[in-house]
């Protein structure tokens, strides 16, 4: 996907690090309330810009996964201080163990019941008896809804105007699509491009047996999510 990859230094303005504030301290308050332990160490599956590590590093040592090697240095300039490492989060096996895992939005790209149990599968191994883990998906079935969204950002030299149009093209599958367009301008110069996402939507039943299923104890936690509002997540515990 491109946005990951030709336009991945557009990536911050599309999604500002400072918009993960809250939702990383929900985060927090959450791990440390699930471990008896107080947790150190941090593993973070699908990482991108490392926007949440930025918050999340002030309490954790963090190592932070990406599939996308232009994500990854944008995160390595934003966290120098934090291990990062290349890796598919369904076969991704670092051979040691954290006290927490974080599996953020980059888990709605498992499109099928086998990917989302590899990257459950991938979570659990990482995880020290004890610890925690939080799954974040974008949407589940039974909330989605057909959205838009319209935004701008820009910085010194650069800006950018998005609309993201989040639909589901067949409700009896397991996936939903967003359509992003893109007007982006540096120097005077503006250019244009549209790309689809194909996304994953799985029920609350799946998601909860998938990960009951290899060996976490899950239940739902709200996230928040801008303007007094809520979705639903996963937290786990590893017996």
């Amino acid at each position: 996907m491109r946005l990951y990859r030709d336009y991945a230094r557009w990536y911050r303005l599309v999604d500002p690090p400072e918009d993960h504030r809250e939702e990383a301290d929900t985060f927090q308050l959450a791990f440390e309330g699930a471990v008896s332990q107080r947790p150190e160490t941090l593993l973070e599956l699908g990482a991108g810009g490392g926007h949440n590590a930025l918050h999340l590093k002030r309490h954790y040592r963090c190592t932070l996964t990406d599939l996308s090697e232009e994500m990854l240095a944008l995160s390595r300039d934003l966290n120098p201080e934090c291990e990062h490492v290349a890796g598919d989060m369904r076969t991704l096996e670092l051979g040691r163990k954290f006290d927490l895992v974080l599996v953020h939005d980059a888990v709605t790209y498992m499109l099928t019941e086998d990917d989302l149990a590899a990257t459950a599968r991938t979570a659990f191994i990482h995880t020290r008896p004890g610890g925690a883990a939080i799954f974040a998906p974008d949407n589940l079935r039974e909330t989605f809804h057909e959205s838009t969204e319209v935004d701008s950002s820009q910085d010194a030299i650069r800006t950018l105007h998005y609309l993201a149009w989040v639909w589901d093209p067949d409700p009896t599958d397991d996936t939903y699509q967003v359509d992003y367009t893109f007007l982006l301008r540096e120097k005077g110069a503006v250019q244009a491009f549209h790309e689809q996402h194909v996304e994953g939507l799985f029920p609350r039943a799946s998601w909860l047996r998938i990960l009951d299923s290899v060996g976490y104890q899950a239940e739902i936690m709200a996230r928040p999510i801008g303007d007094g509002t809520f979705d639903e997540v996963f937290l786990c515990r590893k017996p």
